[in-house]
């Protein structure tokens, strides 16, 4: 044999060796791939649909405040109104403090009001016509102010409810001087406090 041929059997007996030892040998376990790294969820659909509950949110509050203020309104307009009706003035006859049967009405009026409306205070004023002093006007005006709140107490009104002054002849409604005009200033008129 040649030394090439030689040098060529022995790669060859090598090789051979080789496999058969690659054959007998266990194989080794394979290892499992590392998990694939988990896909965060896209953020952009996230944060646009809180956006969106947000703006949601936001037009809720404010149709609810709009509402709201809607229904104030209401109520305070339903307020006035009532309040109007409620609160006329009754009149007196010339030098007297009595209640007319007449205005016993208008003062169960004001008693339905004040019932409907428990926080409401009224002042009353007592007014007079232009005749007589001014001294004994105020005093005249105070009893018509007084007949008014005591006719009111006996409808169930509580007295902390009023307030009572007298302007006696200050304040006219009507500056002629006849009858029909003094008859307008004899008067129990009534404010909201």
């Amino acid at each position: 044999m040649t030394r090439s041929t030689t040098t060529t059997f022995a790669l060859l007996a090598g090789f051979s060796l080789l496999g058969l030892g690659t054959a007998c040998k266990k194989p080794e376990p394979v290892q499992p791939a590392p998990p694939a790294p988990v896909k965060a969820a896209p953020t952009a659909p996230a944060t646009d649909n809180q956006d969106a509950k947000k703006r949601q949110d936001e037009l809720d509050a404010a149709r609810k405040a709009e509402e709201a203020r809607r229904l104030e309104a209401e109520k305070q307009a339903a307020f006035r109104l009532a309040a109007a009706a409620a609160l006329q003035d009754i009149h007196f006859d010339y030098d007297k403090y009595e209640i007319k049967a007449e205005d016993r009405h208008q003062l169960q009026k004001i008693s339905d009001f004040m019932r409907t409306y428990p926080a409401v205070k009224v002042e009353i004023q007592g007014h007079c016509d232009e005749r007589g002093t001014n001294e004994y006007n105020l005093a005249l005006g105070n009893r018509r102010a007084s007949a008014t709140l005591h006719y009111l107490l006996s409808l169930g009104v509580p007295e902390q409810k009023f307030t009572l002054i007298s302007y006696g002849k200050e304040k006219p409604l009507c500056t002629e001087g006849n009858e029909a005009c003094w008859s307008k200033n004899r008067r129990a008129h009534f404010e909201l406090k």
